[in-house]
């Protein structure tokens, strides 16, 4: 206890520089928290617009589909809605098929992608449909209706109300058309998809191609992102062998978006380690400076009978306090940060262009934060031990002087 009493009284006796080096870590360890919760927030948020847009949480597939993309690769869905539906934990099924077509008006005529949706269930959860007007969306799975893309439908050069014809290749190798009738306009912000979407009922997409009764992709919405795992075990549990079908999770369905995030908290994990050896390298020197200043009391201490490690544990003593109390400040000042960013966020609308696409994704100008407890405690003990790493030199050089030595020093 006189040991610790007297370490703590070492770290103030400079004053000035204890609170500079206090403060150094202590914004440090607010930074990283802070950084860390928004790429939290930001990432989830990326994630659930994402999956919604998207192929779910978890999708389902033939085998091989995921590769190649083959229109052939469909399966009959049978009762596996309602099944996977009752799960606890899923919000919504959503069955699509997929149709490479060929769009066509009385001006002009564009590659699409034509999307066969349940549109019900699809208008519950897709951010997109979210936004259209109540009569802007499919009547029904087997009507005429069309949901395009805003930059599609200038280039068709139509208006909302006005017909097109679709044509695709039909199972049996013929080609089919369909007439039909633009109901609502989507203008996701990115240009791929506004120029190239239909969505159709899945009635409807499936007189194209004859495939009735059948999906290319059951897309799994969950209620929570953290039960993705429990859920795909189920899901999977239900998958019949027969048609050669699985379920993957959004990582793998939309590996766009699973990279980019990776690769972008890879760079932020870069610019923490570059933030935290700053910080080593500031209690370095406050240590340092500190033995270097007290040689002379060190070497009396000495010549009293004290051992080196009695001066080599007070050096660790001190940076565990320095630590301890900056980790208490960064972590009080990360909590007050995270709290600001969850309920104002950081609203980038006048920074960046009208709409703001990450990894193939569309997301909120105005970026929030999401709290991560676990990992604030984590970097907060990361920096107690890092402190106490960087006290080893300080703590041995004080250890290895000598009594003769340390009167000498002035």
């Amino acid at each position: 206890m006189d040991l610790v009493r007297l370490a703590w009284k070492n770290i103030w006796r400079n004053r000035r520089r204890t609170i500079i080096t206090l403060a150094a870590i202590a914004f440090s360890i607010m930074l990283v928290q802070a950084l860390h919760n928004l790429s939290f927030g930001v990432y989830a948020g990326m994630v659930d617009s994402g999956v919604r847009a998207g192929s779910g949480h978890i999708a389902v597939y033939r085998n091989n589909y995921l590769e190649s993309r083959d229109e052939i690769l469909h399966f009959r869905d049978g009762s596996l809605i309602d099944d996977i539906s009752q799960i606890d934990g899923v919000e919504q099924v959503l069955p699509r098929l997929y149709i490479p077509a060929l769009a066509q008006s009385s001006r002009e005529s564009r590659g699409v992608l034509l999307i066969g949706v349940d549109p019900d269930r699809e208008r519950q959860v897709n951010p997109f449909l979210k936004t259209l007007p109540a009569d802007g969306m499919i009547r029904s799975t087997d009507s005429r209706d069309a949901v395009i893309g805003a930059r599609l439908l200038d280039e068709l050069q139509i208006r909302p109300g006005q017909k097109f014809v679709v044509t695709a290749q039909n199972e049996d190798g013929s080609l089919h058309s369909e007439l039909l009738r633009v109901r609502g306009v989507v203008n996701s912000g990115m240009k791929d998809i506004d120029s190239s979407l239909i969505l159709v009922g899945r009635g409807r997409a499936a007189l194209l191609t004859g495939n009735s009764g059948s999906v290319h992709e059951l897309a799994v919405i969950l209620d929570d992102a953290g039960r993705e795992a429990e859920v795909h075990r189920q899901v999977a549990a239900k998958l019949s062998k027969d048609q050669d079908i699985l379920a993957v999770s959004w990582e793998e369905a939309m590996p766009n978006l699973a990279n980019a995030i990776k690769l972008d908290y890879a760079s932020q994990k870069f610019i923490f380690m570059i933030i935290l050896l700053i910080v080593a390298i500031g209690v370095v020197n406050t240590l340092l400076m500190s033995v270097m200043e007290r040689m002379r009391e060190f070497g009396v201490i000495l010549a009293l009978g004290s051992k080196p490690m009695t001066l080599r544990c007070m050096i660790m003593l001190e940076a565990i306090i320095l630590g301890l109390l900056a980790a208490a400040i960064g972590t009080v000042l990360g909590s007050l940060a995270t709290w600001y960013l969850v309920a104002v966020g950081v609203d980038l609308a006048d920074l960046v262009p009208e709409t703001l696409e990450f990894g193939g994704v569309v997301f909120d100008p105005v970026m929030r934060a999401s709290w991560d407890p676990v990992w604030m405690f984590r970097i907060a003990v990361y920096v107690v031990c890092l402190t106490l790493l960087a006290a080893a030199y300080p703590a041995i050089k004080a250890g290895r002087t000598t009594p003769v030595e340390g009167m000498r020093h002035h």
